[in-house]
This record gives structure tokens, sequence and C-alpha cells, in this order.
């Protein structure tokens, strides 16, 4: 073996020089983690001390006999392995293999290393067990084999039970291994292909065909000759099969232009992978791949192959069509309940009626009814599926309209008969009942598949089974109900998980009902009687129908069925928040929230410790029985509440503290390195090793707080014996360890600075030894007096206090120790002695010696550099001194938070660890572009508008840290605090990065890991005599705060190596054997996806010398970037992997992949994962993304969760490991604090209860961790396609569920996280994910959870998914709905006519439906949750105290804005498209928003509907009877007011010195000169409103014929408006003629032709004839009095009339200005499209002062600037910090 690897390593490295073109000795080629090339040249490498590893590479060796490549130069079988001879034979790319076998080794080690135990005990460790290989292809190759039995295929995987043995060991795996190889060859290459994984297996069906020939050595019979692959040749695989495939994508993509034709015009990564599920692939496609085959043919051009298997159409019809089975239950039970409440008694004494009952039977009708619009719906909608191959669908599609028109039409008549029957007899006769047993039978045939899936629910198995059978009977029985796909097929959870689940819907829809029926129904029934029954109600403008109160009852009820189809949104955060509240009480969480819990458990801290993080040798013969769970159970109950022996109280001889003692440290030692806690503080925290002969465990200083003081009170005050003290002192743990530790610690300080061989030091020995007699006798306290005690102490802190001065006064030393000697000897024994006894007991001197006084030539303080021993007397002056509790310690939150939480969660039930040599080996993906790596100086130090630069303003909000960082600094050799920003630049930027959003940051806390892995593997290999050696060694070493002094070393004095805190260091690291790094890289690899890399490195920019220094600090960082390499005319682009060589001390290049094209086809973010995920390694990939963090000591439980997939969840095994997080950007501001708050409530209580018990948690971001082999077929960890997965991450939740995987959730761990911390970055993000939810209401994805999970999981994934924002948008509609409603019953006079009988607004109805509506408005909807999760991790008082503080903080505001900005882009996506990529950016908000970058950020969303919504409530005020009664006004609007002031006020109360009048007043000018600046080719809209305008229309110009009509439809209500009012202008004079309607409209003409005329004038005279422009002016003036005086004098005309036209004609022209921008392609070549530009422009200046006028005012009003700058950021002053300096520019020195 050895020597084959040798002379591949040389023809490597000979490759690689010349590819280098250079000269000389060839470098040796760069390996990623195991030099697999050359064994014997890297021999040492830590990673090949594992015999497994060099099993897997042997495994791999055997190619000698297999047939030499066709076209292969210089084929030598001796040097090549199976790796090799594939890429040869096929035509994969060189690197490509070289990635492969990598990977592939790395797979082979790991999964033999975990499977130790269970192989055969004669078995070899270098030898590879055929199970290995043979469960690895099993896994890999999983998806394949299902895609073969689907179609109906034999997959052509051959290997035989019992082959070739090898050296007697067992089977041949080589078959296996060449499967397994050639799938992940195909896959490493397949570039974009990856995100069609049935499209890979169709690859692979035929080159493993291939494959079998060439080995067996088949003949073809075409040439007689042995078969060659029709695929071979250099690169052929890249150039023949990849490419043409990529190609058909790229032409799609073009074709699409960018995702902005309708989804249904093109097709996407979806539609390219369903063409492989069809079994017609085979022969319309064949092999190999030909580009004359229909596949091929580019978008345009006639036989081209359309949508396959589903059509994205744009329309709200989607959300009834995906869940129909909701709307249906909803619309149903609305009519039982209208049928039963109509009747006026109570519930069950209406039913009693026949006539009641027949009734509600017509539900039936509706239903067949609802069938007919679903199945209209799925034709209209999937129509363009249907083709010559497709007839059956179209059959299937008219059928399904027969059908349902059919039953309607049953229903109906046997209805009809019934009722006929019933009013012939006048009762109900035999025969009538007859006809309804008929009925009934229809009904009970029409129900017959909805009884069948009841049957299947109650036995999922049985329909998992019938669904995954691939028998044709089965097809032909389920073709009717639903298409055939390859996904969605045996998706049931268990029957335990069905009861749960059930269980908890069952309950919300049975509140929801009985709450609709008594408060949203029943109470509207009355009013509704009343209005029916009015006749005659005088109308205020001219009627076009009768019967208009008709119109009335329909405006009464419309919010309340609004409300009532989504108030089940309500009733699930209900019901969540209490059960997420109730599993997080069975999960332990909360049990420690402070400091002073984790006291009380401390003592058990270090058992759960190794309960958890240790792993035990028997763990591999029990681990997943009943046996090891119950073990486990046992065990964790004695550790939860301190029961038995294992878990007592540990003393210090133990082997387990000393490791808990390590573990502990180093999470102290990285604190100290975040600067989260101060050198005091670590040695108050951290647990010192046993020195000083002390004989209990050295708990850290802040437990012994006081406990010292107390014993001495108790000694001092208690007269008892013993027995009694001691009882009493050992009743406290700690106190019991702080009085045996101060003893001891005494008797070594006296015995270390008294000189040996000296009276003195004799008799300090036996007076200790005096002590130690009478404890042991029990007598203590009668040889004593235990009074006196307190004074001892005191002399005891002088000398302690004397010995830590950096001058030490001999004298007053000795004098300390004499009293002290005094007290001993004379005052302290109740029985004095004379000398002559005190000599022969060795108390005092003999005679000889009496000369001098006693200690006075004989003390010797050791040096100042005898780190170890003042490092001791601290923690015993500590001690003996510490009075107050310590509960402030640590002092930063932040520290606190995670020892709090880190130690609760090992008292939470969590998998054993294993062995890190056993664990799964895993790796984490960060995508990246150009975010920032590192703050620079330059960012650093810029001040903004008001002084204020980012530095400061951290320094400000992270003050504790930065205290910390510059003590730190001077520790580590800074004299100034100038030097900052010379010396210690580096660590400065590293500083402020660290607490930024930044992939420093990221990087950082993903390299915990590597470190963490490191430790444990150490601590895993390490006998008790390395621990109890390596504390020695450490106990040493001093204290952090003298780093740099020396110690002793060889008998003497050297100067300590200088050691920084970076991440490459720790306290456990000194001790390590050299082979910990070997385990850590096998087990984890970090990839970034750097994508623009190679760009940033040739333009060089910052960012790429900032990547390369974190690769150069971070041993296992691998970069994965897009290289594009031009040539004359075409360019090539490859996926590169760098990584830093630390022996050449540059970037070294690993991989080179060549790519069929640019890597963008989809969305960006995905691709760049995708084209990365290639160089991760392992059996997991956490995905986490450029905003996170991760902790130290949360990586040390890595090895914990990742057990999890070996571990039943449900009826499956996991392959989606769910990570709580927490939102670290919570203390920005007073508004991250809202969006935090908002988040954490969400990753944990809600994502808790979508995992258990509603089994429906999808994948919403990171830090989720994927089961990489299960992914990797199945395509990949998001979905890529152009706009429709813009939410790419939900999309691998979807694809996971739909394909059968399963999604676990875990709280024991958590993964640091930031959010968006500004308001415009809240609502871009925001607008992001609603835009995200509207595209995935289009979905194929949801359509099929919607129809193949059972009916409540599809409630669960409805209501947590884009049901969410569908109901926020009908909470909007409902404030519309409501307000226009009332508008039209006051403006035409209904409300009048029908208050005097029925009351419309003293009605429950309406009133709940107000409460409900404001309720989710205000956001009480969304803090129920917060307040319940807040009361379980920090308490209740404290979870109120928050809500209150949110509250006063202006909380409600935002949320009430928030919904706002989901509703309209939600709404505006499915409408119209439009959805994108929006870039928040990460950054600090320190900095003001100008208002017109406000106003284009909400001009549309917030500010034009706030305003529409004002002058609606004002006119209905105007002239409503209702709101003469101001009460009754406010109460029904309040909330619609609350709406508008939010959705105007919200930007600029959240906008740092919003209400700043200057700012204010600058704002306006800059706002007025965006306006009038002229729109150009090189304008950008942040400059001119014209170029900002036209891109506010882009989606209507991609919108659809019916998005455009319904636009248009929604703009006619200004037209009503306008209708409404002009009937009330005095001028009308009561008239209700339809001519007053029309001549408004003549005055909308002359009003736009004297603009337009005024614009004309203006254009022609002002520039050149000025005065003929004045003239023109005057006229107009005149004309216009002239015209008003002649209305006042002759007509009814007042002055009002003037401001009721105006609110009546500028929502008109805004209307005309809306309809004219939808017909824009019509009118934009003709001259009115000017003029609507013009009055466009005019409305616009309008809409900004009306928004201006009431900032101006606040911000002219003194008060409210301290105000809001004290709301904005309350949570910084609540922890001292200078905002206000901040927001002034009075800015300190920064350094």
């Amino acid at each position: 073996m050895s020597l084959r690897r040798n002379r591949r390593a040389a023809a490597a490295a000979a490759a690689a020089a010349a590819e280098g073109g250079g000269g000389g000795y060839p470098e040796p080629a760069a390996y990623n983690i195991i030099p697999i090339h050359d064994v014997v040249m890297h021999g040492e490498h830590p990673s090949l001390r594992f015999p497994e590893v060099r099993a897997a590479v042997e495994a791999l060796a055997h190619a000698a006999d297999l047939p030499a490549p066709p076209l292969a130069r210089a084929w030598d079988t001796f040097r090549a392995d199976l790796f090799d001879w594939l890429g040869a034979t096929f035509g994969f790319q060189l690197h490509n293999v070289r990635n492969q076998r990598e990977h592939l080794v790395l797979l082979l080690a790991n999964a033999q290393l975990r499977a130790g135990g269970t192989l055969p005990p004669d078995h070899p460790a270098d030898v590879l067990h055929h199970s290995i290989a043979r469960n690895i292809r099993k896994k890999l190759l999983k998806n394949y084999k299902s895609w073969c039995s689907y179609l109906g295929k034999r997959p052509h995987v051959y290997v035989p039970s019992a082959g070739r043995r090898v050296q007697g060991v067992g089977p041949d795996t080589r078959r296996d291994l060449l499967y397994t190889a050639l799938y992940l060859l195909i896959w490493g290459e397949a570039a974009n292909l990856r995100f069609m994984p049935e499209c890979l297996c169709y690859i692979f069906h035929y080159m493993a065909l291939d494959l079998n020939h060439v080995i067996d050595q088949s003949v073809d019979v075409e040439t007689g000759r042995l078969s060659i692959p029709a695929v071979h040749g250099e690169d052929a695989f890249l150039e023949k099969i990849v490419t043409p495939i990529y190609n058909v994508l790229k032409a799609e993509v073009e074709f699409s232009r960018n995702g902005t034709k309708p989804h249904s015009a093109w097709r996407n990564y979806d539609d390219v992978n369903e063409y492989f599920w069809s079994r017609r692939v085979f022969k319309r496609l064949q092999w190999p791949l030909s580009p004359v085959r229909s596949f091929f043919i580019q978008p345009g051009n006639p036989g081209r192959i359309g949508k396959t298997g589903f059509v994205e159409q744009r329309s709200f019809w989607n959300v009834y069509r995906s869940f129909d089975r909701v709307w249906v239950m909803l619309i149903l039970f609305f009519q039982a309940a209208m049928i039963v409440a109509w009747d006026g008694r109570t519930p069950w004494d209406s039913l009693r009626f026949r006539d009641i009952q027949v009734r509600v039977l017509s539900v039936f009708i509706t239903w067949a009814a609802l069938r007919i619009v679903q199945a209209v719906l799925d034709a209209g909608t999937q129509y363009s599926l249907v083709r010559r191959e497709t007839t059956l669908l179209a059959v299937r599609m008219v059928l399904k309209v027969l059908v349902a028109v059919g039953w309607t039409i049953t229903f109906i008549v046997l209805y009809v008969r019934m009722w006929d029957q019933r009013w012939r007899d006048r009762r109900w006769s035999f025969a009538a009942n007859s006809r309804v047993l008929n009925y009934l039978e229809a009904a009970a045939v029409f129900v017959i598949p909805q009884v069948l899936a009841v049957v299947l629910f109650i036995v999922p198995w049985i329909r998992n089974f019938l669904e995954k059978t691939n028998w044709r009977i089965l097809y032909v029985l389920t073709w009717w109900f639903q298409t055939r796909t390859f996904v969605g097929r045996g998706v049931r959870e268990g029957l335990i998980d069905n009861i749960k689940y059930t269980t908890f819907w069952v309950c919300l829809l049975t509140a929801k009902f009985v709450f609709s029926y008594f408060l949203q129904i029943k109470p509207m029934v009355g009013p509704t009687k009343t209005i029916l029954s009015l006749h005659d109600i005088p109308r205020n403008w001219f009627e076009f129908m009768p019967h208009t109160e008709r119109i009335a009852v329909i405006l009464l009820w419309l919010p309340v069925v609004l409300i009532y189809l989504m108030d089940i949104q309500i009733w699930y955060a209900v019901f969540s928040s209490l059960t997420g509240a109730l599993i997080g009480l069975f999960s332990h969480l909360g049990e420690i929230r402070s400091v002073e819990q984790l006291r009380l458990r401390f003592q058990f801290f270090a058992s759960a410790m190794q309960f958890n993080l240790m792993p035990e040798e028997h763990l591999d013969a029990v681990r997943g029985g009943l046996r090891s769970k119950l073990y486990d159970a046992i065990n964790r109950l004695k550790l939860r509440y301190g029961f038995g022996r294992p878990y007592r109280k540990i003393e210090a001889n133990e082997v387990e503290a000393k490791r808990f003692a390590l573990i502990w440290n180093e999470i102290i030692q990285t604190f100290r390195e975040e600067d989260i806690i101060s050198d005091n503080e670590v040695e108050l925290l951290e647990l010192p090793p046993v020195v000083w002969k002390i004989r209990v465990v050295r708990w850290p200083c802040f437990l012994l707080n006081n406990e010292l003081l107390l014993a001495l009170s108790q000694a001092k005050e208690l007269v008892a014996d013993d027995r009694t003290h001691w009882t009493r002192i050992c009743n406290n743990e700690y106190r019991r360890c702080a009085v045996i530790e101060a003893y001891d610690s005494i008797r070594h300080l006296l015995l270390e600075i008294i000189e040996e061989r000296t009276a003195e030091r004799i008799i300090v020995s036996q007076l200790f030894l005096a002590f130690d007699a009478e404890m042991d006798n029990g007598k203590f306290s009668e040889e004593y007096k235990l009074e006196l005690l307190p004074e001892i102490h005191s002399s005891v802190i002088t000398l302690v206090e004397l010995l830590l001065k950096e001058k030490k006064d001999q004298t007053k030393i000795v004098n300390t120790l004499q009293t002290l000697y005094v007290f001993a000897i004379h005052d302290f024994p109740k029985k004095k002695k004379d000398m002559e006894q005190l000599r022969q007991a060795k108390l005092a001197p003999s005679k000889a010696e009496e000369s001098s006084l006693p200690f006075e030539d004989v003390i010797k303080c050791p040096s100042n550099d005898d780190v170890s021993f003042y490092k001791q007397v601290r923690r015993l002056h500590t001690i003996l001194t510490s009075r107050d509790s310590m509960n402030n310690v640590p002092k930063n939150p932040e520290a606190r938070r995670r020892i709090t939480f880190f130690s609760n969660s090992l008292f939470m039930n969590m998998p054993r660890a294993p062995k890190v040599e056993k664990m799964m080996a895993f790796s984490v993906l960060t995508p990246y572009y150009n975010e920032d790596v590192m703050y620079n100086k330059d960012q650093l130090r810029r001040e903004n508008e008001d002084g204020v630069s980012i530095l400061f303003y951290l320094q400000k909000i992270y003050e504790d840290d930065w205290w910390n960082f510059l003590e730190r600094m001077r520790r580590e050799g800074m004299n100034d605090d100038d030097e900052i920003w010379t010396l210690k630049y580096q660590e400065l930027r590293l500083w402020a990065s660290y607490r930024g959003q930044t992939l420093a940051r990221t990087v950082r806390g993903m390299m915990y890991y590597h470190r963490g892995l490191k430790m444990l593997a150490f601590l895993d290999t390490a006998s008790e005599v390395d621990i109890t050696e390596g504390t020695k060694h450490l106990a040493s070493f001093g204290s952090i705060r003298h780093e740099n002094d020396v110690y002793p070393m060889n008998g003497g004095l050297q100067q300590r190596r200088q050691r920084r805190l970076d991440r490459g260091t720790s306290t456990v690291s000194q001790l390590f054997k050299g082979q910990e790094d070997g385990a850590a890289l096998m087990k984890y690899t970090y990839v970034v996806a750097c994508q623009i890399y190679g760009n940033q490195k040739i333009a060089r920019d910052q960012r790429a010398e900032d990547i390369l220094s974190l690769m150069k600090k971070n041993e296992a960082l691998r970069v994965a970037y897009v290289d594009e390499v031009h040539h004359q005319g075409y360019t090539q682009y490859y996926s590169v992997l760098v990584k830093f060589d630390q022996s050449l001390q540059r970037e070294v290049e690993i991989y080179r992949i060549r790519l069929p094209g640019p890597l963008k086809l989809g969305e960006g973010k995905p691709e760049n994962q995708n084209h990365a995920i290639i160089f991760t390694r392992g059996d997991a990939v956490q995905t986490i993304d450029m905003n996170q963090d991760n902790y130290f000591e949360e990586a040390l439980k890595m090895r914990n969760l990742l057990e999890q997939y070996n571990y039943y969840h449900g009826s499956r095994k996991p392959t989606l490991l769910g990570v709580r997080e927490h939102v670290f950007t919570g203390s920005v501001s007073s508004l991250a604090w809202f969006m935090s708050a908002q988040e954490t409530s969400f990753v944990t209580l809600g994502q808790r209860v979508l995992a258990n018990p509603l089994k429906v948690r999808m994948h919403y971001g990171h830090p989720d961790v994927f089961d990489r082999l299960w992914f990797l077929t199945r395509g990949g960890i998001s979905k890529a396609s152009r706009v429709i997965n813009i939410s790419e991450d939900i999309f691998a939740g979807f694809n996971c569920t739909l394909r059968g995987g399963n999604v676990s959730h875990h709280e024991y761990i958590q993964v640091g996280k930031g959010r968006d911390v500004g308001l415009n970055q809240i609502s871009m993000f925001e607008a992001k994910v609603s835009s995200g939810n509207g595209e995935q209401t289009l979905s194929r994805d949801i359509y099929r959870l919607g129809h193949r999970l059972d009916f409540f999981r599809m409630l669960s994934v409805f209501y947590t998914t884009v049901g969410f924002y569908f109901n926020t948008m009908l909470v909007v509609l409902t404030v519309y709905t409501f307000v226009w409603g009332r508008l039209y019953l006051a403006l035409s006079g209904l409300e009048a006519g029908i208050q005097g009988s029925a009351n419309s607004t003293n009605n429950k109805a309406l009133g709940t439906v107000l409460n409900q509506q404001f309720i989710i408005q205000i956001g009480l909807f969304t803090a129920l949750p917060m307040i319940i999760e807040n009361s379980l991790e920090q308490g209740f008082l404290p979870a109120i105290w928050d809500f209150f503080t949110m509250q006063m903080n202006f909380s409600s505001l935002f949320y009430t804005f928030s919904m706002g900005t989901k509703s309209h882009y939600y709404g505006r996506t499915i409408l119209h498209g439009g959805a994108k990529y929006r870039a928040t950016g990460r950054g600090f908000v320190v900095q003001h928003k100008s208002f017109a970058e406000n106003y284009r950020l909400y001009a549309r969303s917030h500010f034009i509907k706030a305003i529409e919504l004002g002058i609606i409530l004002t006119v209905y005020a105007s002239h409503s009877v209702i709101a003469k009664n101001t009460l009754v006004y406010i109460i029904m609007n309040i909330s619609s007011w609350f709406l508008v002031v939010s959705w105007i006020m919200a930007p600029f109360a959240f906008n740092p010195s919003g209400f700043d009048w200057l700012k204010t007043v600058y704002d306006f000018d800059d706002f007025m000169n965006w306006i009038w600046y002229p729109g150009g080719l090189f304008s950008k809209a942040e400059q001119s409103w014209e170029v900002w305008w036209f891109e506010e229309q882009d989606h209507l110009r991609t919108t659809g014929l019916w998005g455009k009509i319904l636009e248009i439809l929604l703009d006619l209500r200004y037209f009503f408006l306008q209708y409404g009012v002009v009937y009330q202008l005095k001028i009308a004079n009561n008239s209700r003629s339809i001519a007053v309607y029309l001549l408004s409209w003549i005055c909308v003409a002359v009003i736009f032709g004297v603009f337009v005329l005024m614009s004309y004038a203006r254009d022609k005279y002002a520039a050149k004839q000025h005065l003929y422009y004045r003239v023109v002016q005057t006229a107009v003036i005149i004309l216009v009095v002239f015209v008003l005086i002649i209305f006042l004098k002759f007509t009814k005309f007042e002055i009002v009339d003037i401001f009721t036209s105006l609110l009546a004609f500028l929502p008109t022209g805004w209307g005309l200005i809306s309809i004219a921008q939808v017909i824009r392609p019509f009118i934009e070549s003709t001259v009115v499209w000017n003029s609507v530009i013009s009055v466009a422009r005019l409305y616009e200046i309008l809409l900004g002062v009306f928004v201006m006028v009431p900032v101006a005012l606040l911000s002219w009003l003194p008060g409210f600037q301290e105000m809001q700058t004290r709301v904005l950021f309350n949570e910084g002053f609540s922890r001292g910090l200078q905002i206000s300096r901040i927001l002034t520019g009075k800015k300190a020195n920064t350094a």
C-alpha cells in the first residue's frame, strides 16, 4: 500500500509542478484533512494514527485487476486505486476524484471507528469490515432504489452476498465501494444538478449499468468488443452529461427574464427534476444524452417540454386550493351555526326539531359546491400540464368537475324533494322521513373517502405501506384522488404522535367553535333579522338597486366573517403557548435561572457534567436498549435531585472532580478571552487545582462567599460540643469546605513562610498537630475558647494582607505572627500551660533558643515572582474576608446568562456522549458574499452626523467588555491606551468585530467546536495519572493576571513564554499529547463559502485579507469560492477550496473543480451553499449563517446532539436536528429588544411545539443540523429556483417532510444569532420573509403538504407557515371592511335609519370582533408566547415586568407597524409578484434616517394606506349619527385610529433623533430636492422621485391580466368615496339625482384641465416669457374666485364644501393615478402620461407634507426628543449607558 501511495504522490506532485509551470523539485501536493496521497511522507500526521483510516485507504487500493480504462493515457494499474480507475473510466475531473476520495475515506474510517464495539472481536482494526462499506452504500443509494421502485425499474446495483474474500476477513467490499464512489463522483461534479436528486438517480442508473458491464467484461452486442462506458474520455462527464442539462436550466432562467416572467411560463429546478419522475423519461431521453431530444429544446421553440408536475399560478385562490380542507371545515361550520342560531333557541334545543336538523343537512350541498370550486381551480391552474402524454390528467380534471357538479345537483334535488314532501304533508311524515333517509344515504356515499381517510388515520402504518408500495392496482385506486408523485408518500406519523397532535387540535377547535357560535355568530342574528325587516329607509344618494338594506347586512357581517375565518390563529397562539410551557417544564427548562440557583446545585454540577459530557466504558454494550434507557433514567433522577452515592458531594481526590475542574476552568478561560469577565472574576469563578495538601474540593470563591464568617459567628455564639458544631457546619457543603480549606491553607501558609529546620517551624507544626488531635477526639471545644476565633481570624487577615503587599514590611509580619503565637499558646487554650509544659509539647523554643524573640529571623517570604504562591494567598484572603453574597459575580449579564443556561442544560435530558473517536463526524457550512469580515479603522473611527463612531457606540453599549479588554491588553504588554491603535490595532478590530454581526464573530464561534473536541479527545484518552499530573502541572502556573511572570522549572527560574489569550491557547492545551488534533480534524470541518473571494483577492479588497487572516488563525477553517478564469472569448468557472498551510505560511489551493458555467442560476445563497457542500465532510452538516455566533461551553454538547440521530423521535429517527437559538442583539435598543423577544419566543417555545406534539417543524434557517448523507441524495440543504424559492431555507424542511424525513428540536444546546436592530432593517427583513411566504403559497411544496398530510398536521402546517401571513392580511382587511362598511352605512343614510330599530353599534358580536382585531393588531397575540416563555425561563414577575416595560416603550406601535409590513408584501407578492432578496445590512443603528429615505420605504406599504383610513374615519366622523356620541365613536374606532397613527408615526418614533427640530427642517428640504430632482438614465431612486416612482410600478409590469383587473377593481373604491361625499355637499341641496355625481366628475375634469393648463403655461412661458405665465396664473385665480362668488350667491354652496370636496376629490385623483399606472402600456406613448407624472408628483408632495406635519409638530414641542431617545434606547439606559451623550454628540475620547 505504501509503495502504491508514494508512486501516486510522486505523480500528483509532478502534475502539480507541470500545471504550475515551475521547474525544480516539485512541491508536495496540498491536502485537505488527510494526506491520503502520501501515507509514508506524512506518516506522523495525527489522523493517520487511526488504523481505521489506513483500513479505508487500503480498501480503496484494490484496482489492479480491473480492466484498463478506455482512452486512458499511461495507465498504471499498480499506482491507481478505485477512484483513479473510476475517474479515468468515466472521465471525471482529477480534483473531483481527489476530493471524493478523501470524502469516502473519512466516511469509512469514521463509520468503522463508531462501529468498533459492534464488530467481531477478532476483526483487525486496520482492515475495513464489509458491513461498513455496505451500510454507507445502502444509505447513499436508498433514494436511488426508491426511485427505481417507483418507476418499476430494477436497480443497476449488483452486490453478491458472498464474493471474493480478502485475507479471510469477510466478503469483498469492492462493489459496494465502487457504487458508493461512483455516486459521490457524480454528485461531486454535478454542480447545479445537485438540486435535482432524481436527475442524478437517472445518471447514476445508466453509469452503474456501464460500470457493471465494464467490471463483468461484457461484450457489446453491436461491436462484438468488450463494453466501454457511453461516457468516457477526459472531462467527459462534465462536458457530455452535466453541461447539456445545465444549459437547459440556464436557457430557462434566461427566458424567465431573471424570474420576472410568470412561473407558469418557464421551468425551474423542480420542473426539470420532476421530468425524471415518469417512466417516459427512459424512452424520451435515453442514454447517452443526445441534444436532439425534446428535453434539450430551447424555450420559445416548438416541441419544447413545458412545466412538469405542477404549475405555479399567481392567485389568492392558492390558499384555498392548497388547504381546501381548512376552508371546507370553516364554511360548513359557519353554515350549520347560522342555521341553528337563526332559530333563536339554544343549540341543543334547536337540534331537537326535525326542521332544523334537515336545514343543517344542507351543508352537503355546500360541501359539494366547494368541490366544484376545487375541481375548477385544479383545472384552471394546472391546464398547461396537459399534453399528449398526459391525457389521463385532462380526463381526470374534466371528470372531477362533472362529478362535483353531479353531486351538487343530486343533493339539491334530494333536498328540494324532502321539503316538498314536508310541505305537502304539513309534517314530517313517513314519506318525508323516507326522503330524508334517501338524502342521508347519498351523503353516506359522498363521505366514503373521508371515512376511509379517518380509518387510515387511526392505523397510519397501513396508509404508509399502501403509499410506499408500488403496486399498479393501488395506482388505479388512488388515481382519482391525487396525482401520483415521487414525494409525499408514506408521510404519516405513528399512532402516539397522532393522538398527541389530534388532542391538541380537537381541544383548540372545540374552544374556537364554541367561542365563534356564542360570541360571534349568535349575537349577530338579532340585528340581522331587524335590519332585514326594515323598509323604506330614506337614502342620501341615488339608488341603483332596491333593497339595499341587504347590503347593510352584508357589511355588518363582513368583519365578523373575516375574523371568524382567521381567529384560529389567535387560538393557536394561546394553545401553543400553554403546550410549549408544559413541554418546557417537563424538559426542565428554566430550573436554574440565576447565579443564586446555580450555587444551590453546583455541588452536583460536576456529576452532571461527568454524566452528560464524559463517555462511559459500558456505553457501546447497552446503548439504545431498554436497559440503557432505564439506567439513564435512574441515574438522571439521582443526578437531578442529588440521590445516591454516584452523585454525592465529590471529594478532592477523585479524578471526576479534576476532569470537571479542567472543563469548568476552560469555560471560564473562554469567557475571559471574550472579555465578558475580568481578571478578578476569573479568580472568583475558576475551580483551582488542589495544592497545599487541602483535603476538600476547592469550590470557586463565588460559592464560598461569607461562609467562613458565618461559621465563625456560630463558633462564637453557640455553646455546644464538637459534634454539634461540626454537624451544623456540614449542613452546608460550601461552609464545610470553606472551613477546612481555610484551616489547611493557613497551616501551609505559615509553614511556607517560616524557614525549615527552625524551632518556630516545629512549633507551628506541633500546634496544628495538637489542634488535629483534639478535633479527632471530639474535644476541641472543650480544650479551646471558640469565642476567640474571630480575633484570631482578624490577625490572620492582617498577616495575609501584609504578605500580599508589593513591598513587604518584615517587622509587621513578625509582629503579627508573634501576636498569633501568643493567642494560640496562652489565650486560646482553656487550660493554661507553663513554659516547661510548652517546651515538652514542643510549643515553645528550648532554653538554648530563647535568646531572641520568636519568628524574628526565620521569616522568608517567597519572591513576588512566585505566582502560584500568591495566587493561593489571594484566594485565602477572599475566603477570609468575603462578606457580600457575590450574587453579582459575574457582573456581565451575558456571562451570567451563559453560565446559568449551560448549568441548567446539564440537568436536562440529553443522550450520553460517546468518545470523540466514536462520535459522528460533522461539518459546519457558512455562506458568505461580501458582508463585513472585520471592522477596519475607517469603519471604527468614522463618525456620523451626531459625532458618534461605531467604536464609541460599542464602548458604551458594552462598557464592561471594553474595560475587560483594556485590562487584558495591558496584561499583554500595552503600556499606554493610545497604543490600542498601533500595537494592539488588530486586537481592537477583533474586539469590535466580535460584537457586530461579522464573519469574524461567526468563525470564532464555530471554531469553538474544534477547540472543544481537542479538549474532549484529551480527556477521553487521559489516564488518572495524566489527569492528576496535569492538574499539578497547571497548578504550577500562575493566575491569569500574572502571565508574564517567572515560574520554577528544572530547578531554576525561567521566564514564562508570553501566552496570548486567543483561540489557539487554553489551559488544557498545555497538557495535550499531540494526538488530539487528529481526532478533531477527523470529526470536524468548517467550510465558509466565500463566493467572490477570488474576485476580492484580485481587487485587493480588505475583506480578502481579513479572510486570509482568519484562515491563519484557525487551522480547521476552509474557504470555498468560485474562481472565474477568463480566456479569449469565453470564461471558465471553478469551485475552489483553499486553506492556510501553517508550514508553508501561505494560502494553498486544495481542490479546483470546473463548473459547467456561471454558478448563479437560481437564488444566490442556496447556489453558494450548493457549490461548497462538496467540500464538507462527515455524517452531519450544520448550516450557520453570517449573523450567528457559538459558545465554547455549548460546543462541548455537540457530541450529545449528534447522538440524537440514533434515537427514534416518534416513528422515525430524525434527519434534521433543530437547535435552539439565543438572539444576542436584544440589548442594542428597545426596537432590537422587541425584535429579539419576538424571535426568541419563536425559536424556543414556537419550534418546541412544532416539533412535539405537532410534528410539523420545518427548517427555518440556521443553525439546524442536517443528516448530511440523507440530504445529499435528496436535493441538498435548500432549494434554489429563482423567485419561488426566495425563502430557500424552509423549502429544505418541506422537502424533508415530503420525502419521509423527521425534524426534531432540542433545547439543551444553543447557538447565538443576530437580528436586525433598526426599523428600516427590520422592515426589509420582514418584507423579504413576507414576500417569501407569498411565493410559498404558490409553491408545489405547500400544495403537496396541504394534500398529503393528515387533516390535523395539515392544520398545523397552514397556521404556522403561510396561514400566519394570510391571517395577518385578513386582520388588516378586517379594518378596511369595517371602516368602509361603516362609511357606506353613514353616507347612504342606512345607519341613521337602522339606528332607531337595530342598534348596530351596541352589539356583542361586533365588540368581540373589534377586540380580537385589536388584540392581534397591538401585538398581544405575539406577546403571549413571549410572556409564557419568559415566565418559564426567567420567572413570572420578570416576564410581566418585561412586558409592561415593552408597552411603555411603544412595542404595540412597532407590532402594529410590523403587521402592515407583513400584510402589504405578502398580498402584493401573491397578486403581482416582485419578491426579491433584500439586503438588510447588519450594522448598528445609531444614524438618523432621512425623511426621504423613510418615505421611499414606507409610502406605499404604510403611509398611503394610513392616510386613506384616516380620511375615511374623518368623513365618517363628520357624517355619522353615531359619531355624535363621542364615547361610542372612540370605542368603535380606537383600534383603527391606533393603526393609522402607528403606520404614520412608527418610522419616526423609532428613528434616532426622529424628533430633532433641525433635522426635521433639513429632512424636509432634502425631501423636496428629491421630489424635483430630474429622472435620467443614470439617476438612482435615492436621488430622484421619478426613478423611484417608476421602480415602484415594476410589479405592475410583470403581473398577469387577473392581477391588473383586481388592482383596477380595488382602485374603484376611491370613486365610491367621491360618490358618497358629493351628495353630502351643501351645494347638492339634498338632491338624490344621479346628475350630482356626474357633475362632480365634470368638476374633476375641470380641475385636471386647469392643472394641465398651468403645467403647459409653466413649461412654455415660465422661463423666457415670465409675464405671460403670471397673466395665466392671475386669470385662473380670478376665474376660481368668480366661480366661488357665483356659487355662494346663487346656490346652497358653503365654504365648508371646499374642504368636504377635498375629501372627495383627492382620493379620486389618487385612484385615477393608480389606474393609469396599471394601464401604463396603453397610455405611456400619449400626452396623458406626462400629465399623470405631474399630478403624481403633486400628490407625493401632499402625502409627504401630510406625514411631515405631525413629525414637525412633535419636533417643535419641547421634551419629545428626550422622551423619544429614552424610549428608543431604554435598555441602554437601564444599564447605565450614556446614550444622551451619543445623540447630542458630546463624545468622550474614543480611546
